[in-house]
């Protein structure tokens, strides 16, 4: 099985090896798209396959990943707003144990959580939502990341009730684990199907681990050093894996020791980058804290009567959903993997705990990253500006970062440069992150061995070198669609395991109200 496997795994990275071997130039795009090209469509035409509503088309994914969120909040009887406080608490430490199992701390494995998801989609990605959705996406964003909260919150406490505990003190968690584990515990034929969605998540794990959380992050931050370094005067222009050697060497010394070394970048990162974000945006809003009122009002009734121009109430709808689902993650099930390493014994704890990290990601920094570009009227160019310049098929194309950075630069002049480095610590937290869950995924299909931890993190950092060197967009399209492909069998999987989440709910809650489980701090 193994054998076959990594047959399978050699074969949908070797096309891309033999290219990457030659000059980084345009010629070897094109052959890389060559080969990538077909095996991208029709991933992505399954993946993302349209389904109508009216004059509109929205991915089937998009559905999956909202309705599964929207079921998920309805049967734990909206846990992301009655857990709340608690999660808090438990962040904070007052229900630490020190003689709990696992490797990291509730704060630290959120963080490690967080940076997989918070990047460069937080900044480009929420332009594109309010310039082709209008300031309305923004509401639809919000209640998309509200109702997320419901579906990390599950897959974690998936996590951490069928994680294992190696021998060394390790542990390895996420769907692999409670889709094999828990389908086998019902019995039957359950058993044999487990074990196939947990290896098909794997082998999609892999794939957006290598793609989407590493080429695709590394590239984006690599184009934007070069801009902001002279674009084609750049000392880097057409030398783009120099910088990604350099990340390559860094990141390869981060996530050698394995979680543990991972969250101590993590948790020093992730806080620093989102504050100087967050600061940054504050600082815009309060140059504008006359309008804020208004630009709510945007918002709000830009949810309901939308102009025609942004295909009107379902075109804005859509815009925002797609925004806050691609953004967080959550029911992709990733975040599983880094949650499962948490020092504690109460897998419920952790999962409030999770169900913070779309509040963060999408509830926070997304909004106040469409606020701030609503409120500066996308940095003074106006809305007309940014629609026609995102929309498909623009003949004055812009890019989506160039959205969010004039909207910053209205207030502050210098602060592209900021952004800029912003864009570099998000690639760099979220590649660390994102190799940390392929890493698992490897080692739960190959083996959990010192030597197969090893050909994985070499081959995660040689691709980080391949990624700034190349402009394969057929690759990254690849990258991004192997990452949405693992929400399939993780969602599935929680719709058959969720009464087990609810009844650990019922027990720990009852536990706490009793007292015994004391806070310790």
């Amino acid at each position: 099985m193994k054998k076959v496997l990594l047959f399978l795994v050699t074969a949908m990275i070797m096309p891309l090896w033999s290219f990457a071997q030659e000059e980084a130039s345009r010629t070897v795009d094109d052959r890389i798209n060559e080969v990538f090209q077909p095996i991208t469509n029709w991933i992505s035409n399954l993946i993302f396959y349209p389904v109508s509503i009216g004059s509109f088309s929205i991915p089937f994914v998009l559905i999956w990943l909202i309705v599964g969120a929207l079921i998920f909040s309805i049967y734990m009887g909206f846990i992301q707003f009655k857990a709340f406080r608690h999660a808090i608490d438990v962040v904070r430490g007052k229900y630490d144990d020190p003689n709990d199992q696992g490797e990291v701390s509730h704060f630290q494995a959120l963080t490690a959580a967080l940076s997989g998801t918070v990047g460069v989609g937080n900044i480009a990605g929420v332009a594109l939502a309010v310039s082709i959705g209008g300031a309305g996406a923004t509401f639809w964003m919000i209640i998309a990341g509200l109702l997320g909260m419901a579906s990390k919150y599950t897959e974690v406490s998936l996590g951490l009730m069928y994680r294992k505990i190696n021998t060394d003190g390790t542990v390895s968690g996420g769907p692999m684990y409670y889709l094999e584990k828990g389908f086998k515990e019902k019995g039957g034929f359950w058993g044999p199907v487990g074990k196939v969605l947990a290896v098909l998540f794997a082998i999609a794990c892999i794939g957006g681990s290598l793609g989407g959380g590493n080429m695709v992050q590394i590239n984006q931050a690599t184009n934007q050093l070069i801009t902001v370094t002279g674009g084609n005067a750049s000392m880097l222009s057409g030398q783009g894996w120099i910088f990604g050697l350099a990340m390559a060497i860094l990141i390869g010394i981060t996530i050698i020791g394995g979680i543990k070394s991972i969250v101590k970048v993590t948790d020093k990162v992730v806080p620093f980058m989102v504050g100087i974000y967050v600061l940054g945006a504050i600082i815009v809003l309060g140059a504008h804290f006359t309008e804020i009122p208004a630009a709510f009002g945007k918002i709000i009734g830009g949810a309901f009567n939308a102009e025609a121009m942004y295909g009107g109430f379902v075109g804005v709808l859509i815009q925002g959903f797609r925004r806050a689902a691609f953004s967080n993650e959550a029911g992709v099930g990733s975040a599983s993997i880094a949650h499962s390493a948490a020092k504690t014994d109460e897998p419920i704890s952790e999962g409030v705990v999770a169900l913070l990290e779309p509040f963060i990601d999408t509830v926070v920094i997304c909004t106040m990253t469409a606020l701030v570009i609503v409120i500066t009227n996308y940095g003074g160019n106006g809305a007309e500006w940014a629609f026609e310049g995102l929309r498909s098929g623009s003949e004055a194309p812009i890019a989506q970062i160039d959205v969010t950075s004039a909207a910053f630069e209205s207030v502050m002049s210098w602060f592209p440069v900021v952004l800029s480095i912003a864009v570099i610590l998000f690639a760099l937290s979220t590649m660390v992150s994102w190799s940390y869950y392929g890493l698992k995924a490897w080692t739960y299909l190959f083996g959990e061995n010192k030597t197969n931890e090893i050909i994985y993190q070499i081959l995660f950092c040689v691709f980080v070198v391949i990624g700034s060197a190349i402009s394969a967009q057929a690759v990254f399209d690849f990258g991004d669609a192997m990452i949405f492909a693992m929400c399939f069998p993780n969602i599935f999987g929680l719709y058959v395991l969720m009464p087990n989440v609810r009844r650990a709910f019922n027990d720990y809650m009852a536990r706490i109200k009793s007292g015994e489980i004391k806070k310790v701090a």
